[in-house]
């Protein structure tokens, strides 16, 4: 610690800051599903995804490994790229936290270093291969396994509950599954904590590192590890209630048994990934275990207009994230007033952010509110359509008839009307 310059210190605070920024963004892959079907109240449902975010970053280091020793080559890096890394991530989280979308913040970092790198030191400085391994194909696969996963998981929840009529039962299967939804939020929350927390640490680590206080190869100390899992259970408990609600409600509409095989499915995934070391998007995979719980209900439907929207920022954030970072590291290239300069940015693009949330501001008490300006996906407008009307006899409070129209004295259907 007694290292530490004043740059490096504030790389660290900045690299918890995005900490912060990762657990308000991510929430809504622990919790938007239980909040959206009533599992949980909000409130509640953020607080225990904080508690159990800050356990699961005790838990592995591998991630972190990935991130201090396997992107980037750690030698020729300065201590300035790190910090112009963090102000690309930070401000791409900012961007799609306001528009309510739930990109990766995972990504946003990668590119963001990415992007610092290769203006710092050129392409050589990256490691191409662990790029593609533990980074690209784990960001096709995973949504995809994740979203197949569910899929299955709720046809086979239905199909094993179709017989049950009784209303007893029903209520009762009902509660079982929320009880499931709360259990499978918590072991979410868990694997959030265990990979995303870990991508902090990473970063810091390898700022230590390129500041020569740790030897390269190190695992992060034991400061980092508290100090990054406390930033991400706050920034959890704070409540990404935007995304929420896009998870929530914009995707589709969930019942409780889509969202525990869709949280079911998504925790086993990240879990299983943390324990390769594979840095994956919790986000995406979330979102595709949501999809695919979506399709997995006979008559569920998917917005794919949100979808859509959501699938091209995935694809923007490692470019977009990088041409930030390229930016901010050719400015802090120029000395201390380009760093002074970044910094100015980085505060007054945050600041703009959050005036132009609190013009149409989304907290736990408006989270599940879907909104007039969410359109309806287009296969559910259709289905409307073409929905038959209710059959049945006459109801019994009618107290008044409306008379048959005379028919048409050429109507073949109708026999003639009796004089």
């Amino acid at each position: 610690m007694e290292h530490i310059t004043l740059l490096l210190a504030i790389v660290v605070v900045t690299a918890l800051v995005f900490d912060f920024t990762n657990g308000f963004h991510d929430t809504a892959n622990a919790m938007a599903t239980t909040i959206s079907t009533g599992a949980m109240k909000p409130k509640t449902a953020v607080a225990m995804s904080a508690v159990l975010n800050l356990i699961g970053a005790f838990l592995s280091v591998e991630v972190a490994k990935t991130i201090s020793g396997g992107i980037v080559n750690e030698d020729g890096i300065r201590t300035e790229v790190i910090f112009a890394a963090l102000v690309g991530a930070i401000l791409w989280n900012l961007l799609t936290w306001l528009l309510g979308l739930p990109s990766s913040s995972s990504h946003a970092l990668f590119g963001g270093l990415i992007g610092a790198a290769v203006m710092s030191a050129g392409w050589s400085s990256i490691n191409g291969g662990t790029v593609v391994t533990k980074v690209l194909l784990p960001a096709i696969a995973a949504p995809l396994v994740a979203g197949i996963a569910a899929m299955l998981a709720t046809r086979l929840t239905y199909r094993i509950n179709r017989n049950v009529t009784d209303e007893g039962q029903l209520k009762s299967t009902a509660k079982g599954y929320r009880a499931g939804q709360i259990a499978s939020a918590g072991l979410v929350s868990l694997a959030h904590g265990t990979n995303d927390a870990q991508k902090t640490m990473g970063i810091i680590t390898l700022a230590l590192v390129t500041s020569g206080v740790l030897a390269p190869g190190s695992n992060p100390p034991m400061w980092v590890i508290v100090s990054a899992g406390v930033a991400i259970a706050l920034g959890t408990y704070l409540g990404g209630w935007r995304i929420i609600r896009t998870m929530g409600k914009g995707l589709t509409d969930l019942q409780p048994p889509q969202g525990f095989a869709a949280q079911t499915s998504a925790a086993t995934v990240i879990l299983a990934s943390s324990h390769l070391g594979f840095s994956l998007s919790t986000t995406q995979s979330c979102s595709g275990a949501v999809m695919g719980a979506g399709l997995g209900r006979k008559g569920g439907v998917v917005r794919w207009s949100t979808a859509t929207r959501m699938f091209v920022a995935w694809g923007l954030t490692l470019p977009a994230a990088g041409l930030v970072g390229a930016g901010a590291e050719f400015l802090t290239k120029q000395g201390p007033w380009g760093i002074a300069v970044t910094a100015v940015i980085l505060v007054g693009g945050s600041f703009a952010i959050w005036v132009a949330s609190r013009r149409q501001p989304v907290d736990h008490t408006n989270v599940n509110d879907t909104g007039e300006d969410e359109p309806q996906g287009v296969v559910t407008t259709a289905m409307a359509a073409v929905q038959p009307p209710p059959v049945g006899g006459p109801a019994s409070d009618l107290s008044t008839t409306i008379p048959a129209p005379a028919s048409a004295p050429d109507d073949p259907a109708r026999p003639p009307a009796k004089v």
